[in-house]
């Protein structure tokens, strides 16, 4: 089975490939990425941690990705691939990506796919648990063959939106995050090292330099407080890499603001999580997603609330876990206990999450033709909200690319389209740095 991938962002790649694993839990499934151009385009290393190795790699644009779907042919070579391949020639498209381009991928690829008796299945999600705007997110995911949901409580929820707008919630599926599915190691704790200690960082959470110092701070400390313990901060990207989420004051700069050096015992680390848990007897975090791979391995984990247990931190979701405390705590050697009723319904201990959409695709790869994507969002129904949305992805109102984007999606000749990609990456590079530095540095400066 082929599969391809559209993803936005480093966690978004690690989802969508990680997902289209368990479409083919046998090795059956040849993985294609299409990584889309933009602000957190993830890099080498941040595609090598996630582990999945795939058949093409390609940076684009949704014009490029459209203009594959639509000719069955990519318009930019893979690299390390022989075959020049796009989208429609695929069996399953998994859609890696936030709501916004979601949306604007169902109404090209919608065109794209006009008057097509077959065509790949849409298959789109969520990357995470926590979601900023459930009513909106879902909406724009609408019109996809396929909408998942991480947890039967997410599913429930899911269909009570769907149903009484008129959406089919048969799309919607139960399944997992895929890195909670599958036969994991329990955890046994080790005497053949010391008791490790793994705070997991997150980019934007909690966002203020005071708070993150603070964090940064406490994991010092408890390495001072137990130094037969090992400390670990574990970081998601290195400087100058990107992540889903902007970063403004990474941990590794606020090392210099602790006013001594990290204890001996404590250091700052990266690489694949699973990895990292293999050595963890303590999972720490505020909100981050390795706290339910830390919890499906029966790991003790602590979901902090020394910043407060709110929305905007993520945190409220662990509420009924049993695992939310504070460092005082986990310095007096409190081992979080999780309540099992709260991990079966949240999906972290379902003994077989994929069944269901396996059996979803292949019912829908064996119908004779599939109906074109059907966005919940119209031209009629939505003129003061939709078009805004596809135009910051460079389509029209109608789903085909604008001028300034089918330009890019075309067969210029060798030199001038080379020029033009390197222009590209450049105001790429220049827009990261921006975002990156700059604009945080005016905000401080507007704060003074």
């Amino acid at each position: 089975m082929r599969i391809d991938v559209l993803a936005d962002s480093d966690t978004r790649w690690k989802w969508g490939a990680l997902l289209a694993g368990q479409l083919c839990p046998e090795g059956g499934a040849e993985v294609h990425a299409h990584l889309l151009r933009g602000r957190a385009t993830p890099t080498g290393r941040q595609l090598a941690e996630v582990g999945v190795v795939p058949a093409s790699l390609r940076e684009t644009t949704v014009a490029d990705f459209l203009a594959g779907a639509g000719t069955g042919t990519g318009t930019e070579a893979a690299a390390g691939a022989g075959a020049e391949t796009g989208p429609g020639e695929a069996d399953v498209v998994v859609l890696a990506l936030v709501g916004g381009g979601v949306q604007a991928l169902l109404h090209g690829l919608a065109r794209a796919w006009h008057g097509r008796p077959r065509r790949p299945v849409l298959v789109t999600g969520y990357v995470g648990v926590v979601y900023e705007k459930v009513a909106d997110g879902l909406l724009l995911r609408a019109g996809a063959d396929v909408v998942l949901a991480n947890s039967a409580f997410d599913a429930r929820r899911f269909r009570d939106l769907y149903g009484p707008l008129g959406i089919d919630t048969g799309s919607v599926v139960r399944a997992a995050l895929p890195f909670l599915a599958g036969d994991v190691d329990r955890y046994r704790p080790s005497e053949n090292r010391p008791f490790t200690v793994c705070f997991a960082a997150q980019p934007s959470v909690p966002e203020p330099r005071d708070a993150r110092l603070h964090l940064l701070e406490r994991c010092a400390r408890h390495a001072e407080l137990h130094p037969e313990r090992r400390v670990l901060v574990k970081l998601r990207s290195r400087p100058g890499e990107h992540t889903t989420h902007l970063e403004e004051h990474p941990y590794q700069r606020l090392v210099a603001r602790l006013g001594r050096p990290l204890p001996v015992n404590c250091e700052l680390v990266y690489g694949n999580m699973g990895d990292i848990l293999d050595r963890t007897d303590l999972l720490v975090t505020v909100s981050s997603t390795a706290a339910l791979e830390s919890l499906r391995r029966g790991i003790p984990t602590a979901v902090l609330r020394d910043a407060g247990v709110r929305e905007s931190l993520g945190n409220h979701y662990f509420t009924g876990s049993g695992c939310i405390a504070s460092w005082d705590q986990l310095d007096a050697g409190h081992l979080p206990a999780a309540d099992p009723e709260w991990l079966r319904d949240q999906g972290v201990d379902d003994p077989a999450p994929y069944e269901g959409l396996r059996k979803r695709v292949a019912e829908l790869r064996g119908l004779p033709a599939l109906p074109p994507p059907t966005p919940y969002y119209t031209p009629g129904n939505a003129p003061a909200y939709l078009p805004g949305i596809l135009a910051r992805y460079g389509l029209a109102s109608d789903g085909t690319p604008l001028p300034t984007a089918a330009s890019t999606a075309g067969g210029a000749a060798g030199p001038r389209r080379a020029v033009r990609r390197v222009l590209a990456q450049g105001a790429r590079g220049a827009y990261r740095m921006g975002v990156q530095h700059v604009a945080p540095a005016i905000r401080r400066w507007g704060q003074l």
